[in-house]
């Protein structure tokens, strides 16, 4: 039975209120996911901070680079769950199942991603990632020459160390605002489609 809360500790503008490219953006994201989620309304009472969140967000995430969608997604899941964010766990979990075509590999990616059914080298990614996200003053050069054993560029590694960095922030605004996680990320992806 689902409660009816607010989607954030913070309150959401009016959208009326909410400046012409900021909806322009949500808007945007509407018609393609069929819904908003929560964390553009949540930011869009700041719109300098939502403008270069989403800058941020877009340069990492939108460029062509050594890693696939799916796996800049495992990094937010495997991160995110470190974090203890609800809201991004379930919500870049949905679109991680969405991008692999599997319902399984999210909550595998967020519990234990050493046990997941995914490749040696996504495996290599997340080690480092998790130890960016949990003690970044220990990387070394070890840690480098382990994501170069798996196939990973020095590109690569600022990538994922980027990634981390952003959704380490994001977890934080979104632990401390209460973000609550879209009914619609819940079972995104959890159910094979046909043809796919």
């Amino acid at each position: 039975m689902r409660m009816d809360r607010p989607i954030s500790r913070y309150a959401v503008p009016d959208f009326a209120d909410v400046p012409d490219d900021v909806r322009e953006k949500i808007l945007a994201v509407q018609q393609k996911a069929g819904f908003v989620p929560n964390i553009f309304l949540a930011l869009a009472h700041r719109p300098d901070e939502f403008r270069a969140f989403f800058a941020y967000h877009d340069a990492l995430l939108l460029r062509e680079s050594g890693l696939s969608k799916g796996e800049k997604e495992m990094i937010i899941v495997a991160t995110s769950a470190a974090n203890g964010c609800l809201y991004c766990v379930v919500a870049h979990g949905a679109i991680l199942r969405v991008y692999e075509k599997n319902p399984l590999i999210a909550d595998q990616v967020a519990v234990n991603h050493r046990k997941a059914d995914i490749t040696p080298r996504q495996k290599a990614m997340l080690d480092f990632a998790m130890k960016v996200c949990r003690d970044s003053a220990a990387v070394d050069d070890a840690d480098f020459a382990a994501l170069a054993a798996a196939g990973f560029g020095a590109d690569d590694a600022w990538d994922i160390a980027a990634i981390t960095g952003l959704f380490g922030l994001s977890n934080r605004l979104a632990n401390v605002a209460s973000i609550r996680p879209n009914d619609e990320f819940y079972l995104l992806g959890r159910v094979p489609r046909e043809g796919r």
